[in-house]
């Protein structure tokens, strides 16, 4: 970790500093750098507001909060054979109740004290936060480039480049986007549960204002400017995408996607991947490869597998280079 640039955690609107560190083996044997704060005498007298987007309550036992935690994640919280939920326990003198693995549900923070209840939430966000960062992603958000114009455009767009690129290395059909599929990427998601898909959808309606502002409430005409290559060497390509832009030569385009992306991000479903969005339409990845051999085997092709394709000619062709 580079001392002046540590690596930071956005929560609820508040910033972390991640210390690196030797964590718990987990199922997966990985080691992986969590945050697991200062000790708990050092904390609860400045932490007792950090809990300010869970209500922490009064019962008979003390205080208590609930959050909502994937199930997939708990074992992140427990730790080997139960070690990191002890030692969260000790550090901030609370019980944390957490359901069965598989079983969705809240996990339970109880304390004699409110802050360090609030304390035991803040360090449970903070692992929740990092290990979520691990997850594969399994939506992504993106505008549709489904206009019959385009998807013509792009059909002849894959003719010609089997025509004429087909014996360039590694060029051939089963690397193209389905047309009916062409979409502008805009961010990827980890939503690890029914609960998370339903909030994600009730964020992208959130966001309609802001969009209806920037466009001022009028459709926003775009155009395919040329194709790009995602990596340095035209030679080895895995995604080759579709330039676009907006026809009168505005940034309301990029200035949508960049309020989605900060919207989803403080929301706690979107992992902040680069300062600027790319705004991309894939037309040919690598990653739709279809291996004849793999799929007599019943397999799959990996990442480590991926074969990339020679793109120089078919930038050539549409005038790139």
């Amino acid at each position: 970790m580079e001392i002046l640039r540590p690596s930071l955690i956005n929560i609820s609107g508040r910033v972390y500093r991640r210390n690196t560190i030797k964590e718990d083996q987990y199922e997966e044997g990985e080691e992986d750098d969590s945050y697991m704060g200062p000790p708990a005498s050092e904390q609860f007298d400045e932490e007792e507001e950090f809990c300010d987007s869970h209500s922490i309550e009064q019962n008979d036992k003390g205080f208590s909060c609930a959050i909502d935690v994937p199930s997939v994640l708990y074992k992140y919280i427990i730790g080997r054979k139960g070690e990191t939920r002890r030692r969260l326990e000790a550090d901030t003198k609370t019980d944390i109740d957490i359901p069965k693995q598989g079983v969705e549900g809240q996990i339970v923070i109880t304390g004699s004290q409110k802050a360090a209840v609030s304390s035991a939430v803040t360090r449970v966000e903070l692992l929740v936060q990092s290990f979520r960062k691990k997850q594969p992603f399994t939506h992504f958000l993106s505008f549709a480039l489904n206009h019959p114009q385009v998807q013509d455009g792009f059909l002849r767009f894959k003719e010609e480049v089997l025509e004429q690129c087909s014996q360039d290395h590694g060029v051939d059909g089963s690397i193209f986007q389905n047309p009916a599929k062409l979409h502008l990427t805009v961010g990827t998601l980890a939503l690890l549960n029914d609960l998370e898909v339903t909030q994600a959808c009730k964020q992208l309606q959130h966001c309609q204002d802001f969009i209806k502002t920037i466009t001022e409430g009028k459709p926003l005409p775009l155009e395919v400017t040329g194709i790009e290559y995602m990596n340095d060497d035209p030679a080895m390509v895995d995604v080759l995408y579709a330039k676009v832009q907006v026809k009168d030569g505005s940034d309301k385009l990029q200035a949508i996607v960049e309020r989605l992306v900060d919207h989803f991000v403080s929301s706690g479903l979107m992992v902040r991947e680069w300062d600027r969005v790319k705004l991309h339409g894939t037309v040919m990845n690598t990653l739709f490869r279809k291996d004849a051999s793999a799929e007599a085997a019943g397999g799959r092709q990996n990442m480590k597998e991926r074969e990339a394709f020679d793109a120089r000619n078919i930038l050539k062709v549409r005038g790139e280079r």
